[in-house]
């Protein structure tokens, strides 16, 4: 008579047994680089789009004696482009007065400081060493974010950066950035520290 154990017994000792298992292992990899990879891929694909030069980790003096930290800098058809990236999944309860914003994310709740505060400082700290090009700046959230309660001021999401700072005629892109980059080579010398992406 064979028994749930005897079964057991056998499949655990089938030779093919490590063969399933690592096809397996590979099948779990291949999900999570699609999950995870396609997102990164997004990313770059629409910062490749919008920027035609980009620093990341840029220290600039802040005018009080001290330095600031910019996450990314981009140089667009649109002028300069300070960029943070919030990797943030769940819901978010957030609004341009509020000191702190609230993500719920089943099972967890967990609070982090308004960005835009330290936005506004850097959007200042570029505008001090560039003065005659537009700065703007965005707070991206990726796919995974919502804002159920209303998106608070310079929140935005791949496809709206897209939008807002794509450029569909080439020549008139790079007429653009062809005025902008003394002004962005100024932004370069004038760090303290860089990574070119």
């Amino acid at each position: 008579m064979t028994t749930v154990k005897n079964v057991l017994e056998e499949v655990i000792a089938l030779p093919y047994l490590p063969w399933i298992a690592g096809v397996l292992l590979l099948l779990l990899l291949w999900l999570a680089y699609r999950v995870f990879g396609r997102r990164k891929s997004k990313l770059s694909q629409i910062l490749d789009t919008i920027s035609f030069d980009r620093v990341r980790d840029l220290v600039l003096p802040n005018g009080d004696d001290g330095e600031i930290l910019i996450d990314r800098l981009l140089l667009t058809s649109q002028g300069l482009l300070i960029l943070e990236i919030k990797e943030v999944q769940g819901t978010v309860f957030g609004s341009n007065k509020m000191q702190d914003w609230t993500v719920i994310a089943s099972p967890r709740r967990y609070t982090f400081p308004n960005p835009q505060p330290g936005l506004y400082d850097r959007l200042a700290a570029v505008r001090e060493v560039v003065r005659q090009i537009p700065v703007e700046g965005r707070i991206l959230f990726l796919d995974g974010a919502e804002f159920p309660k209303g998106v608070p001021d310079l929140v935005v999401t791949l496809d709206e950066l897209a939008r807002d700072f794509g450029e569909q005629n080439s020549k008139s892109a790079q007429a653009k950035i062809d005025a902008f980059m003394p002004h962005w080579q100024a932004v370069k010398k004038g760090m303290l520290t860089a990574s070119s992406e």
